[in-house]
């Protein structure tokens, strides 16, 4: 389902005006004018950019907004000036691999930037000069990504498949080593084992000495990196379980916090899925992860929030609200929810669940909306919609803690997630709080369900099916077993067949979400809602990178093809529209994609090239 925009979202120039005069100009300008709705729904492919030999990898504008750099599998960096759609200048780097990261070290007014590719190696370019003034090939395999930050200008980082995480500061003489410990910031290997990965890095343009990187695991790991020292990696301890793992002197407390969304947390196979990228709000409060074979997930960093599975009300407050009569609604919210409804009879799940969604936005506290969500979450099943559904239950159970239905959903939600004991312990809560539901044909029905399923788990057993546990230092097991859920999701694309696959925030309130996605389009997302306003036709085969420009309310995306496309909004008269694609993809066969298809980094390497 499409947001419609409604008639009044265009821009009141004079209530801006009023505006004008109590709040700062700028803010203003840059918050509200980047990313209306008008705008997004006039999005088109302004201009492609030609020059690139292989796939495009990564894209990169200037703190500025100046210039914007892309790295490509023929191992050139180009520079483009994007508004008049002309080259700058086309480094060939001494690259022998694909590269998958090119960044603009900060206040060198675009003449300094660094590279990391598949060839293991890094290399820092003064452009004013022929040959690299900077290079490592300390890594041993492919280097994913690097980081910048615009307070520390000669500071940079990279992320490796090794596991582990590099400082480098230019300031600084640097020579390469089989064993450099001097630059090892973050070791994952020391913590997961030696097949742990770093596949994508960010730092927080609030606070740069927040740092957050994505592994070959559904976890975000956010660092203050004043709390880490590189040389405390240097005297391995013993560790418990294998000789090849080795604990460091990190403290347990303080210097990282996980993130997961929490069914990935609570399920009991080990867990899949791999961050692809990994990003920070504007504002620096929040941090958003695409994950392979999964979803897009946001979090508030501020948030403590861990999953609970069985998280209902008190007894007292159940018992009170049966007393409570529940706060009447608009008639708005109960034409939309009598929509959603007749949409979910229909079995149109999605377009239920962006129904219900909306109405959410008059009403937010009206715990039918959040149920019926529930239910359409349930029966639709994508990747995490179970989990969703939980939590919608939940919602609705805290603002009426007496809502049988909710509880009874919540019970049912459980049994599919694989959590029986749970379930049954929800379904005895039932018939304490509700004893005219003990004999209710669906508590029956379900009772027996779980029942069987207790049976056949006594049977099977618990295990892991066969497949060996990861095995995890003390402090690992701690950091994932305190980790946080997630505050918004983002669904309907495909991320199964590169590992280089980008998600973010769109505009300088961070409103909208952008992605790519496998079937070679453009998703752009609206929040809180999740609801996806625009599909751009972006790339023949798969997109990869989709990165906003800093001010402007601009786009450039690349992938498989080797054009990069920009994107902004057109005139409104007079354009013909080719790239609209919102009605005719399909969202449901990205999902079934995903749920039946494997996500195996070895199977390709990064970004999988068409061949003659």
């Amino acid at each position: 389902m499409m947001r419609n925009y409604p008639d009044n979202s265009k821009i009141n120039i004079t209530h801006l005006l009023q505006e004008r005069q109590q709040r700062d100009v700028q803010r203003i300008v840059k918050n509200r004018l980047q990313t209306t709705r008008p705008f997004l729904q006039r999005m088109e492919l302004e201009a492609e950019l030609k020059g690139h030999e292989g796939c495009v990898n990564c894209l990169e504008w200037s703190a500025d907004g100046r210039v914007l750099a892309s790295g490509s599998d023929d191992c050139h960096v180009i520079l483009w000036d994007a508004f008049r759609h002309r080259k700058i200048k086309d480094l060939a780097t001494p690259h022998r691999g694909n590269i998958f990261s090119v960044k603009f070290l900060p206040q060198t007014e675009n003449s300094t930037l660094v590279t990391g590719a598949g060839d293991a190696r890094i290399y820092g370019y003064d452009l004013n000069h022929h040959e690299p003034i900077f290079r490592c090939n300390c890594h041993q395999v492919r280097v994913k990504r690097l980081a910048v930050a615009a307070e520390t200008p000669h500071l940079f980082w990279s992320a490796c498949e090794d596991g582990r995480v590099f400082q480098f500061d230019l300031r600084e003489s640097h020579k390469c080593q089989s064993n450099n410990e001097e630059i090892v910031l973050i070791d994952l290997t020391n913590h997961v084992g030696r097949y742990a990965e770093v596949k994508c890095i960010a730092t927080n343009p609030r606070r740069p000495e927040l740092l957050a990187i994505g592994a070959n695991d559904p976890y975000a790991r956010l660092y203050d990196r004043r709390m880490i020292k590189p040389d405390v990696m240097k005297v391995p301890l013993s560790f418990t379980a294998e000789s090849e793992f080795y604990e460091d002197r990190i403290p347990r407390n303080g210097c990282v916090t996980y993130f997961a969304p929490g069914h990935l947390q609570k399920q009991r196979d080990i867990p899949q899925g791999a961050a692809t990228y990994i990003t920070f709000s504007p504002n620096g409060r929040e941090l958003l992860v695409n994950i392979g074979a999964e979803q897009i997930y946001l979090y508030d960093i501020l948030s403590k929030k861990q999953p609970e599975l069985l998280d209902l009300p008190p007894l007292a407050a159940c018992e009170a609200a049966k007393n409570t009569k529940t706060p009447a609604v608009s008639t708005v919210t109960e034409q939309m929810k009598q929509r959603g409804n007749e949409l979910l009879d229909k079995e149109l799940f999605t377009e239920a669940i962006n129904q219900y969604s909306l109405a959410m936005e008059h009403s937010p506290n009206y715990p039918a909306l959040y149920l019926n969500r529930a239910t359409a979450l349930m029966r639709r099943k994508w990747r995490g919609d179970l989990y969703a559904g939980l939590l919608d239950c939940t919602k609705a159970l805290k603002l009426d803690p007496a809502y049988v239905k909710a509880q009874f959903r919540m019970a049912r939600a459980l049994l599919d997630m694989d959590f029986p004991k749970e379930a049954e312990k929800c379904l005895d809560e039932i018939r304490k709080r509700f004893p005219d539901f003990k004999n209710n044909h669906g508590v029956l029905m379900l009772n027996r369900d779980i029942e069987t399923a207790l049976e056949k788990k006594e049977t099977n057993g618990n295990g892991m099916n066969g497949v060996e546990p990861t095995k995890l230092s003390d402090n690992e097991m701690h950091w994932r077993s305190s980790a946080r859920d997630y505050k918004e999701r983002f669904v309907g694309h495909c991320n199964i067949k590169t590992d280089i696959k980008e998600a973010n925030f769109f505009g300088a309130d961070g409103r909208y979400i952008v992605a790519g996605s496998d079937d070679g389009n453009l998703f752009i997302w609206e929040r809180p809602s999740g609801i996806i306003c625009e599909i751009l036709t972006a790339d023949k085969s798969i997109l990869n990178c989709v990165q906003p420009h800093p001010y402007q309310c601009l786009l450039a995306s690349s992938g498989i093809d080797h054009e990069i496309r920009l994107w902004s909004p057109q005139p409104i008269e007079g354009v013909e529209y080719q790239h609209k694609a919102t009605e005719t993809v399909d969202i449901k066969e990205n999902q079934t994609r995903m749920a039946t298809d494997s996500f195996e980094f070895d199977n390709f390497s990064g970004a999988v090239c068409r061949t003659s």
